[in-house]
């Protein structure tokens, strides 16, 4: 069964199993406007939680994405390379950064559920 949750950073992982696939919400891509260029990691990169995993940049400004949670990447979007749009027309779908092997699940336990996202985005308005 898949679980999708969501950072304070905007971004949202789906997990299934022992896999999480990452990327940007719908919000922070809005606050980006149109993205121009995307970097996503290197397959067998370990990364913890809070380092910069993927770098986006957009037309108004240049942000990175940081990990959700610890893991080792097994998969870096390659069409985000050639069509970093992909951010901006789907960036809950063939949007993604990066799809990691999660290596400490208890870290997901302190992330938002879709309701929780969508009261704290609210909030910042």
């Amino acid at each position: 069964m898949s679980e999708l949750k969501f950072s304070e950073d905007h971004e949202w992982i789906l997990v299934d199993g022992d896999v999480g696939t990452v990327g940007i919400t719908e919000f922070a891509q809005e606050q980006l406007g149109d993205v121009v260029f995307v970097e996503v990691p290197d397959e067998g990169k370990d990364l913890e939680k809070g380092d910069e995993a993927a770098v986006v940049e957009s037309v108004k400004a240049a942000s990175e994405v940081y990990a959700i949670c610890d893991g080792e990447v097994i998969a870096g979007n390659e069409a985000l390379a050639d069509e970093p749009s992909l951010v901006n027309s789907d960036p809950m779908g063939e949007g993604w950064f990066y799809k990691a092997k999660i290596t400490d699940a208890s870290q997901l336990e302190q992330l938002m559920d879709e309701a929780g996202y969508k009261a704290f985005i609210e909030g910042q308005g």
